[in-house]
């Protein structure tokens, strides 16, 4: 008789997950795909009151999710947040800012911004739940929401490729540190999703063209394309995955 293999485990029951920005966008759709697979969510934001009606939705259907007023761009209260109420098994930073321009028009306060939370924020973040798995002994995945930016240039967004070029180069050196404790570190990289983030570039003509003449399958992301790579990600169905980058991008960057 053939011995077929089993398809591995994309169930989350019994995990712990960490969701920051999870008040709106990517954040709240990583949030729900988690839970809809049987995570245990913690939803963190800076602002706690859109977190409470997310929560409470999550509820009213048998999802468990807790909310956690979280600064990612507060280093210290980040860590003792987190160490307070984790360890989690799961990370997934969604955090993030955007101030695009012309690179000869970045102002100093802009830059700093900018990295203050993509780049700072998310690594320490990052080092905060893995902190947590490495002191219980126990496994992990950490996904940092990056971008399709981290790997190629953009109109007015030199700061923000800038940034997300760096996660992709941290999230590479963390995989390689935390890989013998079995803590999986990578990112995922939308292309334009509509989102209130994108809304000004998708309300200029010119932009909104630029951008879909880019995407191969000819049209904008929605979160809802973001959720599966979520879950992917988070679950023993890509346990052999760490270091990398899942490029969800309609095609941007295969040109």
């Amino acid at each position: 008789m053939t011995q077929f293999p089993s398809t591995p485990s994309f169930s989350l029951k019994g995990k712990r997950a960490l969701v920051a920005g999870a008040s709106s966008g990517i954040g709240m759709a990583s949030a729900v795909a988690l839970a809809e697979h049987g995570a245990e969510v913690t939803l963190a934001a800076r602002r706690t009151d859109a977190l409470q009606e997310v929560a409470a939705e999550m509820a009213a259907r048998g999802w468990a999710a807790k909310v956690l007023q979280l600064d990612v761009g507060d280093v210290a209260a980040t860590a003792e947040a987190v160490a307070a109420n984790g360890p989690f098994d799961i990370l997934v930073n969604s955090a993030g800012t955007a101030r695009h321009g012309k690179a000869v028009d970045t102002a100093p306060e802009d830059f700093d911004a900018v990295m203050d939370v993509n780049v700072r924020g998310a690594y320490f973040l990052t080092q905060a739940v893995a902190k947590g798995l490495i002191a219980a002994g126990r496994p992990g995945s950490l996904i940092n929401i990056s971008s399709q930016m981290g790997h190629v240039g953009g109109r007015e967004r030199a700061v923000y490729c800038a940034s997300k070029f760096a996660v992709e180069g941290f999230t590479k050196a963390m995989a390689l540190e935390f890989g013998p404790g079995k803590i999986r570190v990578n990112t995922i990289c939308p292309t334009f999703i509509l989102t209130d983030l994108t809304r000004p570039t998708f309300d200029d003509p010119e932009k909104r063209a630029w951008v879909l003449d880019k995407i191969k399958l000819g049209r904008p992301g929605e979160i809802e394309d973001i959720m599966g790579a979520v879950v992917y990600l988070a679950s023993d169905a890509s346990a052999l995955v760490t270091g990398t980058a899942m490029l969800v991008d309609g095609g941007w960057t295969a040109d």
